[in-house]
């Protein structure tokens, strides 16, 4: 992973020229050249359709030209490369440049990973990759990490490599919890397009889901329509959590059953009436950070158990 501690970058350091609070709409210039170095080094040379690394470029290409509605994201590009980079240089709709980043590093993420001995002439590995890609966006102050194949809104750095980062791993890890994991990551693609009801929602999926595989990974008994209240009763009468921690936390079943279910009820779960409800984003961001952390919760009492 080629990241050097320069001495133009001391010296920012020094005098407080860093970001210190994250912004998710520009993606300056140079971060943009950054994220072309990591690709250009990991998945190689666009030498065209039929070699490895030509057959990506052109993956790419066509999802982003079907998505977008066009037939080439540049016209007269000498290859596919040629036309994803200019097309990420130019391109002012940075969630359009987002969808760059992390289509092309889904495919590090997934194919590069997988196969990596068809691309050894290459200079860094998937996992370099994708941390040099988080680096650079620590950097840069633009608030998004790409986490478990996808791109993820970030707000507060250290709930985000404390509770988010860890959840994501466990349950992007392990098939039992596929469901769960997928929601979560839905939630956050919600919240990062200011779909906060959708977000609410997904946030209360995913905490079910968790506990439904809870109950069939351990064979306690349930039912796929049992609510959020019905699956805490059963992991804390099946012993998921330790009765000591039941005994000392007597509000423990409070906070769980009045957390996340009660936010999503209340704000995105039921009809709006005739009058057009707004969820707040601080409100959204909460409800994911409350997610998380009982996901870890509850992840890590499985474990234990």
């Amino acid at each position: 992973m080629a990241i050097f501690d320069l001495f133009s970058k001391r010296q920012k350091r020094l005098r407080g020229e860093v970001p210190d609070v994250y912004q998710y709409t520009e993606l300056p210039q140079n971060f943009r050249v950054q994220v072309i170095h990591i690709i250009r080094e990991t998945i190689g040379y666009d030498n065209g359709p039929g070699y490895h690394a030509g057959d990506i470029y052109d993956a790419i290409h066509k999802a982003l030209c079907r998505e977008y509605g066009v037939f080439s994201l540049k016209e007269r590009a000498q290859n596919n490369s040629q036309a994803i980079f200019d097309f990420f240089l130019n391109e002012k709709n940075h969630e359009r440049c987002l969808d760059v980043i992390e289509l092309s590093f889904k495919y590090i993420h997934h194919v590069i990973r997988k196969d990596y001995w068809k691309y050894q002439g290459n200079q860094q590995t998937a996992d370099n990759a994708i941390d040099e890609l988080n680096i650079r966006f620590k950097e840069a102050g633009i608030g998004y990490q790409f986490e478990s194949g996808e791109i993820v809104k970030v707000d507060s750095q250290f709930i985000h490599s404390d509770v988010v980062k860890p959840i994501l791993q466990i349950i992007g890890n392990n098939i039992v919890y596929q469901g769960a994991n997928d929601e979560f990551l839905s939630a956050h693609e919600h919240y990062r397009h200011q779909k906060y009801k959708e977000c609410l929602n997904d946030c209360l999926k995913s905490f079910e889901s968790l506990m439904k595989a809870i109950h069939t990974k351990r064979g306690w008994e349930f039912n796929q329509t049992d609510t959020a209240k019905k699956l805490i009763n059963g992991c804390l009468v099946n012993g998921l959590i330790p009765e000591y921690m039941q005994n000392e936390f007597s509000s423990l079943r409070i906070l769980l059953e009045s957390g996340i279910p009660t936010i999503r009820n209340k704000e995105g779960g039921h009809g709006q009436g005739h009058e057009v409800t707004t969820v707040p984003e601080h409100l959204a961001s909460y409800s994911l950070h409350l997610t998380a952390s009982t996901l870890l919760f509850l992840a890590k009492c499985d474990e234990n158990l």
